[in-house]
């Protein structure tokens, strides 16, 4: 049956082959949303996508929240406006008084001898392998070096080596690939099932503080789309817990814009003494959201199948940049890497002809929103018929579900000017948008400030 977020004429769909006689997929009432449906201009309808993923969620925990709680917490709502803020995040930050930094000096657009290229820099070691890749540096600029190649032979060569960069292609093209046509197989968030044993399973607690109250989330993802549901469910009560490795460490405001309410500890699950640590915590884990690229941590002892077979009653999601089949499952990617190789790059051209993008990190947020809302929905299947499940969703496979929908349907609108909280961390004073909820008419703030990095024991409380 599907899982639909629906209002007005637009509709975004979990389609599960796995649960069809799971009723609680099943979403009699859209969510409400206050404020109007559209407020980016554009030739894609960005708005569409972005509320229709946060109600995913919103109907996936007001659902849970009825039939597990007896509706004890309160039902959620929606704000436009802290929707448009919310995938706007990091705008809205400051630190300490200082806004962040974007994207990195050598993350953009840039000309090749045949077309277009988009690299990503923003980690210091993706920006290491970009510029050596082609020849860069001190005597050389990027775009010096990269004029002399072709888009493609630019890509190959930065992929090559470890870096991250896709040339720009129209849709056509990109539909016409094998990676393209990879990317457009399946439902946008692929779910897969089989039977637990009901032991050391979740139990809601009408007494906690929030519907997922107790619930443990095992987090390894990084940059926005994991982080971004694993945030969420953090504000309805889950204890987080997010793991990073010791060696390339997570960008400072990229940790702080989705640390809100999660607790952060470093473990390297490749030493001896690390993934016996790692198996302590997911013998106790509820769920599992992984966010590397498909095989990183099979080789580490940590695969899906694995998993499955050593602890049946957990729940696990799995989220890379191009899906988990066809020749790019591996490959290292982003927001703004798949919007140039997707064919949105294109589309967002501007009048001299040069590239550009959405008005915000959009297919990383709303997948971010999407994969909380299947958490939810997977973890009330566990507490009601004890079947566990897992899913699958990747930025590719957003992107195509943005380009169906079309242009924008209803005119532009103003937003209402955004919810920002403030309070006390490590960092200094932190002011940042409050979620997109609203819990019984009252906007939802974080339960607390981002953790210093890394500060946290790798138990559970």
């Amino acid at each position: 049956m599907p899982f639909t977020a629906a209002t007005g004429d637009w509709s975004l769909k979990i389609l599960s082959s796995g649960f069809e006689q799971s009723q609680m997929l099943t979403v009699s009432e859209p969510a409400h949303i206050t404020g109007p449906l559209s407020w980016w201009h554009g030739p894609l309808d960005v708005e569409r996508l972005a509320l229709g993923s946060v109600s995913l969620f919103v109907n996936a925990i007001n659902a849970m929240d009825a039939q597990l709680l007896g509706g004890a917490y309160g039902r959620a709502e929606i704000l436009a406006s802290q929707v448009a803020a919310a995938f706007g995040s990091m705008a809205h930050l400051r630190i300490a008084g200082e806004k962040t930094q974007g994207f990195a000096q050598h993350s953009g657009f840039y000309r090749c001898a045949d077309g277009w290229i988009r690299t990503h820099a923003n980690y210091p070691h993706h920006e290491q392998r970009l510029l050596r890749a082609v020849g860069a540096g001190a005597d050389t600029t990027l775009q010096a070096a990269l004029i002399h190649h072709t888009a493609f032979q630019a890509q190959e060569l930065i992929v090559g080596s470890g870096g991250v960069a896709a040339k720009v292609q129209t849709r056509k093209q990109w539909l016409e690939s094998v990676s393209g046509k990879a990317a457009q197989e399946g439902h946008w968030a692929q779910f897969t099932h089989h039977q637990g044993t009901g032991q050391q399973s979740w139990t809601p607690d009408p007494q906690g503080n929030g519907p997922l109250s107790g619930l443990r989330v095992l987090d390894l993802t990084r940059v926005i789309a994991g982080p971004t549901a694993t945030r969420t469910l953090a504000a309805f009560g889950a204890q987080v817990l997010r793991i990073d490795g010791p060696l390339l460490p997570e960008l400072s405001a990229q940790h702080i814009d989705t640390g809100f309410g999660k607790r952060n500890t470093v473990l390297d699950i490749s030493s001896s003494a690390g993934k016996a640590r790692m198996n302590q915590l997911l013998e106790q884990a509820d769920v599992l959201i992984c966010g590397y690229r498909s095989g990183s941590l099979s080789r580490l002892g940590f695969g899906t199948e694995a998993l499955q077979l050593k602890y049946p009653n957990l729940i696990i999601a799995e989220l890379n940049a191009w899906g988990h089949d066809g020749p790019w499952m591996g490959r290292r990617g982003f927001d703004s890497i798949v919007q140039a190789a997707c064919g949105i790059a294109d589309i967002y051209q501007s009048e001299d002809g040069s590239p550009g993008a959405l008005p915000v990190q959009a297919l990383d947020h709303a997948t971010g929103y999407g994969l909380a809302a299947a958490m939810v929905s997977l973890v009330q299947a566990r507490a009601q018929t004890r079947r566990v499940g897992s899913v699958r969703f990747s930025l590719a496979r957003t992107a195509e579900a943005l380009c169906a929908f079309g242009p924008p349907l209803d005119s532009v609108q103003e937003v209402d000017p955004p919810l920002l909280g403030r309070r006390p961390s490590a960092y200094g004073i932190l002011d940042y948008a409050l979620t997109p909820f609203t819990v019984n008419s009252e906007p939802l703030d974080f339960r607390a400030a981002p953790p210093a990095y890394g500060q946290d024991q790798p138990i559970w409380l």
